[in-house]
């Protein structure tokens, strides 16, 4: 034994000291290379439905994963397989090596104590949580999470993939059903009712506290039809319930619809989605009852309203007079917007189909969750 002690005593101490501490905290490059596995597994999980020969170590689990889909349809209506797939799609797309250290080079990514962030869900879209629980382990920290009660299974699920990958993270990863009661810092996404109940509850804590926001669109009267088939995307997919989903659209005085209407029509089938299908029924006989003025192609309205929060089937519009005007009135209410579709109209806008492919930088209400995170 005494042998053993001796040789130790020959070893630099910050050798000894890397001995021990190897499985302890993982250092920023390990969890950036288990979130770029994490990203490998998607990209070939999606690439076993089209018939590609999967490559991913974890092939034995794509069954297991068929089923936790399918599962999460079945509690979350709106949990199509088809959006799901495009979740995955999406984080397969930015959960790269590269993607990974361009968003980290930005930041000085050391802490000296990690925290337990608690992590309040919403359950609106798939995975809608995720870039949070990412934020949370990739700059060292433990996480708490609090899932929505209609998206139980998708993120376990992805969570024990993770673990699997790097077994380290085991420690670091908390669900919590109940009531949250240990945590340093809390990260919570919910409505403008439930945000007055996170601030009374947790409001001594540090915290970032999501309200509703919602997404508009600009339009001149010259966009092509690519341009208006691509919006389609914005407003339809997740069958427009996410805040980056465009819910109105600002107008020239006097536009003609008939292009945006004949741009949309390959989206048509939406309408076979019995809940969007329910609710697009429901809000027409409102409207029809009400006398309210609308259009209509069978699937889906527009209809001219001041309010940015539309229902499901409709897209509010206003008109606009002056692109000056307009420009100055989002910027006073950019604290209930999440993003602005356009070409050439403000900075930061976004891209035409676009909204649903958000960069790793690009935080939801414009808070930096990473350096938040930081600083807790």
């Amino acid at each position: 034994m005494s042998l053993v002690l001796n040789s130790f005593i020959l070893l630099p101490q910050r050798y000894i000291l890397n001995l021990f501490c190897t499985n302890i905290m993982l250092d920023l490059a390990q969890r950036i290379q288990a979130f770029v596995k994490l990203g490998d597994f998607f990209r070939d999980y999606i690439r076993s439905k089209t018939g590609n020969a999967p490559t991913s170590f974890l092939t034995e689990l794509y069954g297991e994963f068929d089923v936790i889909i399918d599962q999460a349809g079945r509690n979350n209506g709106w949990f199509t397989k088809e959006n799901v797939h495009f979740a995955i799609v999406s984080w397969g797309n930015l959960l790269t090596e590269a993607s990974l250290k361009d968003w980290m080079a930005a930041y000085s990514v050391e802490i000296d104590t990690p925290k337990k962030i608690a992590i309040i869900m919403a359950g609106n879209i798939p995975l809608v949580g995720f870039h949070d629980f990412l934020s949370v382990l990739i700059t060292g920290h433990a996480a708490v999470i609090k899932p929505a009660s209609n998206d139980t299974v998708l993120l376990p699920f992805i969570i024990k993939i993770l673990e699997i990958i790097e077994s380290d993270f085991k420690d670091k990863i908390e669900i919590n059903k109940g009531q949250l009661k240990e945590f340093d810092g809390v990260i919570a996404t919910g409505s403008n009712n439930t945000a007055r109940y996170f601030e009374y509850y947790f409001g001594s804590k540090p915290n970032i506290i999501r309200k509703s926001r919602n997404s508009v669109a600009v339009l001149t009267g010259k966009e092509s039809e690519a341009q208006l088939q691509a919006l389609g995307e914005d407003i339809f997919r997740y069958f427009g319930l996410g805040c980056r989903s465009v819910s109105k659209l600002y107008v020239p005085k006097n536009y003609d619809f008939s292009s945006f209407f004949e741009a949309i029509e390959s989206y048509q089938p939406i309408i076979d989605h019995h809940k969007y299908n329910n609710n697009y029924d429901y809000n027409k006989a409102v409207y029809l009852m009400s006398e309210f003025p609308f259009l209509d192609n069978g699937f889906f309205m527009v209809k001219e309203d001041q309010n940015y929060a539309s229902p499901i089937g409709t897209a509010f519009f206003e008109y606009y007079i002056s692109k000056a005007d307009l420009e100055k009135k989002l910027n006073e209410e950019q604290d209930k917007l999440q993003c602005i579709v356009s070409e050439n109209f403000v900075t930061n806008e976004v891209g035409f189909g676009e909204t649903q492919n958000p960069r790793l930088s690009d935080y939801a209400d414009g808070v930096d969750t990473v350096e938040f995170l930081l600083k807790t």
